[in-house]
């Protein structure tokens, strides 16, 4: 189990992203703030980049904040 902290910039014209240090990241992506669209991609850009399923990345603080905590099983 594995923790990390995203930066998720939510309705960006361009999807990015980027590692900053070993478990900091920053993710760009097109999807709205809203009904937890721009959170659900940036799950799925964790789980492609850590190459694990969906269901092994959950965000355990910062549902409503741009800096997340999510933990990678």
């Amino acid at each position: 189990m594995q923790y990390i902290h995203v930066k998720v910039t939510a309705g960006a014209r361009k999807e990015s992203w980027e590692k900053k240090s070993e478990d900091h990241f920053e993710a760009s992506v097109k999807e709205k703030a809203k009904g937890n669209m721009a959170n659900t991609r940036a799950l799925e850009l964790v789980a492609r980049h850590f190459k694990v399923s969906l269901k092994k990345v959950r965000i355990v603080n910062g549902h409503r904040h741009p800096s997340k905590l999510l933990v990678v099983e």
